[in-house]
């Protein structure tokens, strides 16, 4: 039976299965076979926040969702055209967020009694009605797989986990790829273990020739590149450009770069990819716990290394007296938080904005610090670059925010050049004139002390958490003095504005009815909502911040440009009150907290509600 191409403008496909059905590693698989294609692309992957949660069940779900299209894609989808589902718990816990009229390709071997009754099904979905409405493809892929592999020397449990790889053959057959890429990372992965190799090219072949020879299937679908600009590509998740940031960093800097880390999801990924680079003068450091993770930061920081440290919520809080302390010593450090839903150890594996006030404010005494935020995984790139820059030009540690969504989450980044990234200035006090006394709280024009390396000849100074004397750097109790030095400490991050860009406008007009603003992970949906409603005649504009302290010198101006300002988060409230309370504008909020990303059709009924309102 022949079968018909279909074009198609974007696709949102969401795999999901067990922890252990592989379902990441299908996702990624298709991802970076989707960007080789030249579609533009967006990633969330969802995992299970309990530790091998018992096979079969609702809280052992793992997924992946891809929004892929041959148009700019800027958020993994609301909801999904294509659901993988491998048992009846994944199935039952992504319906909802199946389109009607979607495709469902379930594994039949997944809906047995055994597997109904974990995942507390009354019946059966495929046979009560539970999907009329919705195009199903039934395959029996655990007996599939099985039979392709039966004469290989494995036990029945090793040839299951191959099952994924028939999932994806099958995938690659239906939207008109090519097996190549998936075939090289098998041989890339599994060269030592031929066995598994074996296995693995067979499942996925066979999933692609299942697709090519059974009449049941007689359409496939394409979607053709998108108009991006040109120049070399790659797949990149946040983690991942958030480490190749920090090396290009050091290396525009010349500093060996020092990371001290104690392991928390979801920022363990970024100790695991600065430890492969020590041939780029990289050392990675796992600490017992995360007081000693900051503090051999600081101390690196004092060596005159370029110095990181990185955690999530939890371990902010563990880090904040060091904070303190690297704010005292006016010492450059670069903080990264992977952000995710709390308090206490919340939910580990679920993505929030919930730390922006902590990383404003919480830390005793008056203690300032810049913060930036990432908006997008390739965006950690050039923001890890700012962030090193900020700390090394003006000598102040400097809080780097992401979150779960960002760090996990894949799109296409573009190379940049070399030469086209700024140098980052670092001078160090290396002698002293005739008859100079060195003064390591001397300032400069930027408010910002010297940076002398320890055993410098004549440079000596004390350090420490006690409060400095203005210049000299010794202990002082003097009252007046540590007003002062309150004072100019705040000042020296306050002047880091001038040194900042001016705030943009993303899209939509200069002025109008309302102003949506962002920070982080939002920008998505913002960009995406914006952008539809524009095309419906709304005057509705986007503005999105990096730097949230200092925050722009012509923020205000902007917001004052409008009627009304929306700020949408992942929070409860926390850049809305900041933005309240700074410009004394009376700003809307929209706020969700389900440890999930912003979804455009809900942000955009609520942008419509603002302009009614």
């Amino acid at each position: 039976m022949s079968t018909q191409t279909l074009q198609v403008e974007e696709v949102t496909i969401k795999f999901a299965g067990d922890s252990g059905d592989g379902m990441q590693l299908t996702g990624t698989e298709f991802t970076t076979n989707t960007a080789l294609t030249g579609s533009d692309l967006a990633t969330f992957p969802d995992f299970p926040a309990e530790i091998r949660a018992p096979q079969g069940t609702l809280p052992g779900v793992s997924g992946y969702q891809l929004h892929f299209g041959s148009r700019l894609i800027f958020t993994p989808g609301d909801t999904c055209d294509v659901l993988v589902a491998m048992n009846a718990a994944a199935l039952k816990a992504n319906l909802s967020t199946l389109k009607k009229g979607g495709t469902i390709i379930a594994d039949t071997a997944g809906f047995d009694t055994k597997n109904l009754r974990l995942a507390k099904a009354d019946s059966n979905p495929m046979e009560d009605g539970t999907l009329d409405g919705y195009q199903v493809i039934k395959m029996d892929i655990t007996k599939l797989t099985r039979d392709c592999l039966k004469d290989l020397q494995l036990g029945t449990k090793e040839k299951d986990r191959s099952k994924n790889m028939f999932v994806l053959g099958f995938l690659y057959w239906m939207y008109n790829r090519t097996m190549d890429s998936t075939i090289f990372f098998l041989e890339s992965k599994f060269k030592k273990k031929p066995d598994i190799l074996e296995a693995n090219l067979r499942a996925l072949k066979a999933g692609y020739f299942f697709g090519d020879t059974t009449e049941t299937f007689t359409t496939r679908y394409e979607v053709k590149a998108a108009p991006m600009q040109p120049g070399r590509y790659r797949s990149i998740m946040g983690n991942q450009a958030l480490v190749i940031g920090l090396i290009t960093a050091a290396q525009k800097a010349n500093l060996p770069l020092f990371y001290g880390s104690y392991p928390i999801t979801p920022a363990s990924d970024i100790l695991h990819g600065l430890a492969q680079y020590k041939h780029y003068g990289v050392s990675t450091f796992q600490a017992e716990d995360e007081i000693a993770a900051i503090c051999s930061a600081i101390g690196a920081a004092y060596g005159g290394s370029l110095a990181i440290t990185g955690t999530s919520g939890p371990g902010m809080a563990l880090k904040a007296e060091a904070m303190g302390l690297a704010v005292m010593l006016e010492l450059p450090l670069v903080i990264c938080n992977i952000q995710r839903g709390g308090p206490s150890t919340g939910l580990p594996t679920k993505t929030e904005q919930a730390d922006l006030l902590q990383a404003l404010y919480g830390r005793n005494g008056e203690c300032p610090m810049p913060v930036l935020a990432a908006h997008s995984p390739s965006d950690c790139f050039e923001t890890a670059i700012e962030a090193c820059r900020i700390a090394l030009e003006h000598m102040t540690p400097v809080i780097l925010l992401s979150d779960g969504y960002i760090a996990n989450g894949a799109e296409p980044w573009r190379f940049p050049k070399a030469d086209d990234i700024p140098a980052i200035n670092v001078s160090f006090k290396t002698t002293l004139a005739e008859g100079e006394t060195y003064m390591p709280y001397l300032r400069n024009e930027k408010l910002v002390r010297q940076w002398a390396i320890p055993g410098t000849k004549g440079l000596q100074h004390r350090i420490g958490g006690l409060e400095k004397e203005d210049g000299t750097g010794s202990v002082s109790y003097s009252p007046a003095n540590h007003e002062y030095m309150v004072k100019i400490r705040e000042a020296k991050v306050e002047k880091i504005a001038d040194y900042l860009p001016l705030q943009t406008i993303d899209s939509g007009p200069d002025k109008g009815e309302l102003l949506v603003l962002g920070w982080g992970s939002t920008y998505g949906a913002i960009k995406s909502a914006v952008t539809e409603l524009n095309a419906e005649g709304y005057q509705v504009a986007h503005a999105h911040l990096r730097h949230l302290r200092p925050l722009p010198k012509n923020l205000g101006e902007i917001l004052h440009n409008y009627q009304k300002v929306l700020i949408p988060e992942i929070n409860a409230g926390q850049l809305v009150k900041i933005i309240r309370d700074t410009f004394l504008i009376p700003a809307h909020q929209f706020n969700k907290i389900q440890g999930l990303p912003l979804f455009k059709n809900e942000l955009k009924t609520a942008i419509l509600q603002v302009l009614a309102s």
